[in-house]
């Protein structure tokens, strides 16, 4: 192996069994790794500068392809089950030979970077590609080490990212071609059969998930940002409900989109940079992203006019899922280093596409528990194969793929704090109003940040409340700048009895989804919708 670039660490890639390689480029700038990715066709420069690549059949994380090594340090802590799929060491090792002998004689890029802004509990990572453009991503999403100061770097987890080299269901015990797979003791990721980049992205989270708590720091699947004042807010939520988008707000400074610890002294961004979906994106409703998509940008998936260049953000011709990666540095106001003090809101999204749920509630302690365990979005008509009517989605602590410890965990972390530093909770709809999708709207925007806007400022402390008689949600009667109409699902329904038949069915769903919970708090149990006569 011949090594190149900017201060290859003296941990060698002999570590992780790699002794055979080509050219081995540590540390490339952006530019470089532009050089290269284009002079090898992986994709084309747009004409704002970013990155476009195409990620072939995977448009999308896939989930069914997704294992975990039954070892012993781990196998009594891994929730088990279709998030965790255990796979033999037997078979990792075998996949991972298969690794190792793809990897012989190939030009390999290496990244080594840090996961979590917060030095006490920063986690070192390295991060190989066969691809450049997979190496830029890497470069952008996670938290760069000062220039010239990796030649001691020591990873702790490693992925090695191997798009092309497929698994053999028949001898690899993998459902399919593709895998991803973690090996806790190894500290080893395996990728392959897939060049759908949020994989590398979601792996190191899922790690995160597991060292952050057994360290006593709860690790979440959220947003985060700082007022002028220091009050930090979180928004948890999954994909599609607005975490990026209203934590990008002009007016406060953006700790991170997508991934947050909360330890003693606060909340810290576990990633140093954003990966946005940018279906539909405008320069109009989402400024700060819009903008932030230029040179060292990666666009996943995205249709570009080849003779222009220019992007069409409102396409899906290659997916919905079409994404954008960026250093958080290309975001105008944000806190540096990426830290902040405890939040003082902490706000659930939910896309709800029954249109029922209000666009904004307050909630109680333990309507929070239990809203946090359920986890509730839906998916709408023409996301997906199949899907033809509205869908409801339950992922626990908004996150499940990506939990390998029990939903309760986290949940009892995320409790105590919010107890501890008497944070307000707030669950706000970003779905459907005036009825189901097909028949409704989905919620301004503009009315969805005046919400979120005035419960920050504690706007909505002193205004009338009135009770949810099927959800039991808080509803606040007025908001600045929002027509009084729009804080009452029912009422935006030409149909009032249609409304109550759609919110007593997705209260329903939510108490069948609920009893896959064990040892719950009956107060929290309580707290969830019941449905009326």
């Amino acid at each position: 192996m011949t090594a190149h670039g900017l201060s290859p660490s003296s941990v060698g890639l002999d570590r992780h069994g790699i002794v055979d390689a080509g050219d081995v480029f540590w540390n490339l700038s952006p530019a470089e790794l532009y050089e290269h990715a284009i002079r090898d066709g992986e994709g084309a420069i747009a004409a704002n500068g970013a990155f476009v690549s195409r990620t072939g059949r995977h448009t999308g994380r896939a989930p069914k392809d997704k294992f975990v090594v039954e070892e012993p340090s781990s196998r009594d802590s891994v929730w088990w089950g279709t998030v965790n799929q255990p796979m033999s060491e037997a078979n990792f090792d075998g996949l991972h030979k298969r690794v190792l002998e793809h990897y012989r004689g190939q030009r390999l890029f290496v990244r080594d970077m840090f996961a979590g802004a917060e030095e006490a509990t920063r986690m070192a990572i390295r991060i190989v590609t066969e691809d450049a453009w997979h190496n830029l991503f890497a470069a952008q999403l996670f938290i760069r080490p000062e220039p010239g100061s990796t030649a001691s770097h020591d990873p702790s987890f490693t992925v090695l990212n191997a798009p092309t080299c497929k698994a053999d269901p028949a001898v690899d015990g993998t459902n399919s071609d593709t895998f991803v797979v973690l090996h806790f003791g190894k500290r080893l990721i395996l990728i392959g059969g897939t060049a759908y980049a949020g994989e590398i992205k979601k792996s190191i989270f899922t790690v995160m998930n597991y060292v952050l708590p057994k360290a006593g720091v709860l690790s979440m699947h959220c947003s985060a940002n700082v007022g002028t004042g220091g009050d930090a807010a979180l928004f948890f939520g999954l994909s599609g409900t607005g975490k990026t988008t209203l934590s990008a707000d002009p007016d406060r400074r953006l700790v991170g989109d997508d991934e947050h610890g909360w330890s003693d002294t606060g909340v810290f961004n576990i990633e140093g940079g954003c990966y946005a979906k940018c279906i539909k994106l405008s320069r109009e409703l989402e400024p700060q992203i819009f903008d932030a998509i230029r040179f060292g940008s990666v666009l996943e998936n995205v249709d570009m006019d080849q003779a222009t260049r220019k992007i069409d953000y409102d396409s899906s011709a290659f997916t919905e899922n079409t994404r954008a990666a960026y250093p958080l540095e290309h975001i105008d106001n944000i806190v540096v280093p990426s830290v902040a003090g405890h939040p003082k809101n902490v706000v659930f999204l939910t896309c709800d596409a029954f249109g029922v749920l209000p666009p904004i509630s307050r909630l109680t302690a333990d309507q929070a528990m239990y809203h946090f365990l359920s986890g509730y979005t839906a998916k709408v008509a023409g996301t997906e194969a199949g899907v033809t009517e509205p869908q409801a989605t339950f992922s626990a602590c908004f996150g499940a793929p990506f939990l390998p410890l029990p939903p309760a965990t986290y949940a009892d972390m995320l409790g105590q704090r919010i107890s501890k530093h008497d944070a307000r909770c707030w669950l706000v709809n970003t779905g459907w109003s005036g009825g189901e999708f097909g028949v409704g709207k989905r919620m301004d925007l503009r009315h969805t940040r005046a919400m979120v806007n005035a419960a920050l400022a504690g706007a909505l402390s002193d205004v009338e409340f009135r009770t949810d008689p099927v959800f039991g949600l808080s509803i606040p009667a007025t908001c600045p700048n929002v027509p009084a109409v729009v804080l009452s699902p029912r009422s935006t329904w030409k149909n009032e009895a249609a409304y109550d038949a759609k919110a007593n069915e997705l209260a329903a769903l939510f108490a069948e989804n609920f009893k896959s919970f064990d040892n719950v708090a009956p107060a929290v149990i309580a707290a969830g919708p019941t449905r009326t006569a």
